[in-house]
């Protein structure tokens, strides 16, 4: 996430003078823990919570268990990750958000004005609806008659019913009779949204234990900006004291605030953030796993989150057709817009690379900007399906053709095309080498067999020719390599 980047990348560098060490000492280890303390403040974090975070890694890296360890960095990574968790929110915040089909549950929703708590209740809506349940919300926002209207707004984008009666009567009666009607029209999850608040004050406060009290939710959660850093956790504290909740929920998570929120809410007020909006688009929403942020922070990447994303993405049956294109070289630029279509909707593609692990450090100064794949996009939709089928075809005034109708330069279409065939070329000769390993068995000393005279993966489809300036490339390298290690030997002298 953007909005741990700063830190990521602070925590990552103390990691760094760890390496040239052979264990951990109390002197390492209270220099790297200086740069991590630093890290955190500079994330926003409170000074309060920065300095019980510190206690903690110093007190489990100068253990007797850990004086031994040959891979210092290593280790304080895995301390490091292990309180990060518990901070994040511990074994009480990993678990997944799972209502009770078949009965009704009842979420109302509290926080202060311009924290983004409308749009947030469209977003859960439409997860949930995705997840099989049938929600409903309630308008409870009597002090801003916008309000209303926008949830009915938010309301049809999401494809959830609204329950509304204005803003005229006591917002704790509405609740009631939008739960109650909910229930009587079959739904089975009723969010209410109630009406946020400038600044906290006691008269709003009763209202909002009326409104708890009438509708007796299972879940109440707090939906606080990101972006107001730690005056979102002093919010959330009081609300706790005064309302009680079981949750928050941060919106604007994708913005260039620090992340100090994020790691300080469990730690003060005791409760779990539970979803967190990281778009503005209503699937634009995360459920909030204490270990999977801790890793992307460490730069471990998360590997089961973009698992999930694909699964909610990418459907089995389109994926094996996909296969069988692949393998014949019938893949086309209809398929392969479908296939980027579905890739964006998973969300940003460098928040989707920055899931693999590794992939953090690797892609630090690298442009992806998503917009490049709008043009490609825009260039496709601007060819005849007949040309989508067969891109050959498009040559001269085709190219100017499609140009045109797409905005880009002919230079462009002639690119993409090139690259497209190419791709296409590259992923059936992977099919074939996936094919030829499957048919190997592992030799007698368990390792497999040397391919022979089978085709390599680089080698698949190249002429003869191709292959010999190929190797005479690689011997040119090896050349250039060794005289510059000469080089560094006679230096050294």
């Amino acid at each position: 996430m953007a909005l741990f980047e700063n830190l990521s990348d602070r925590l990552q560098a103390s990691f760094q003078k760890l390496r040239g060490h052979g264990q951990i000492t109390e002197a390492n280890v209270k220099d790297t823990l200086r740069e991590v303390r630093m890290a955190l403040l500079e994330a926003d974090v409170s000074l309060s919570v920065a300095r019980e975070f510190i206690s903690r890694v110093q007190e489990k890296a100068t253990g007797e268990s850990v004086l031994t360890a040959v891979s210092p960095g290593q280790q304080m990574v895995k301390i490091i990750h292990d309180e990060l968790m518990e901070f994040l929110g511990g074994q009480d915040g990993a678990k997944p958000f799972a209502p009770e089909k078949g009965r009704l549950t009842v979420i109302l929703m509290l926080g202060l004005q311009g924290s983004g708590k409308t749009t947030f209740c469209g977003k859960l809506a439409k997860r949930l609806r995705g997840q099989g349940f049938n929600p409903m919300l309630v308008a409870c926002d009597i002090h801003r008659p916008a309000a209303v209207e926008q949830l009915h707004v938010v309301g049809k984008s999401a494809g959830v019913a609204v329950y509304s009666e204005g803003v005229d009567k006591p917002a704790h009666e509405i609740a009631g009779r939008g739960v109650a009607h909910g229930q009587a029209q079959g739904h089975d999850l009723v969010i209410v949204d109630t009406a946020g608040r400038l600044h906290i004050d006691d008269v709003k406060m009763d209202e909002l234990l009326a409104v708890k009290a009438a509708v007796k939710p299972q879940y109440s959660f707090f939906v606080a900006d990101a972006m107001t850093g730690q005056d979102a956790v002093k919010s959330a504290s009081t609300f706790q004291e005064k309302i009680g909740v079981d949750g928050v929920c941060l919106t604007k998570m994708d913005g260039d605030a620090r992340g100090g929120a994020a790691l300080s809410i469990k730690w003060v007020t005791g409760k779990p953030v539970k979803f967190v909006g990281v778009g503005e688009k209503l699937e634009d929403l995360e459920e909030f796993f204490p270990d999977r942020i801790a890793s992307r922070i460490l730069g471990m990447g998360d590997i089961v989150s973009l698992v999930e994303k694909a699964q909610e993405n990418f459907d089995e049956k389109e994926a094996r057709e996909l296969e069988r294109k692949m393998r014949k070289a019938s893949f086309t630029f209809t398929d392969f817009l479908n296939q980027m279509r579905q890739l964006r909707r998973m969300g940003p593609l460098r928040g989707l690379l920055e899931m693999i692990p590794g992939m953090g450090q690797a892609l630090k100064g690298v442009d992806l900007d998503d917009n490049h794949l709008k043009r490609v996009e825009a260039i496709i939709l601007s060819m005849t399906p007949a040309e989508r089928d067969n891109p050959d075809v498009i040559s001269g005034k085709r190219r100017d053709r499609v140009a045109r109708g797409s905005g880009t330069s002919p230079q462009e279409v002639g690119g993409l095309i090139e690259q497209f065939l190419q791709m296409r070329k590259m992923m059936q000769q992977m099919m074939k080498v996936g094919d030829a390993m499957k048919g190997m068995k592992p030799g007698a000393n368990g390792k497999m067999p040397n391919l022979g005279d089978r085709p390599s993966l680089t080698s698949l489809g190249m002429s003869n020719a191709e292959k010999a300036k190929r190797q005479k490339r690689k011997d040119f390298e090896k050349s250039q390599r060794k005289a510059q290690a000469k080089r560094n030997r006679q230096k050294k002298r």
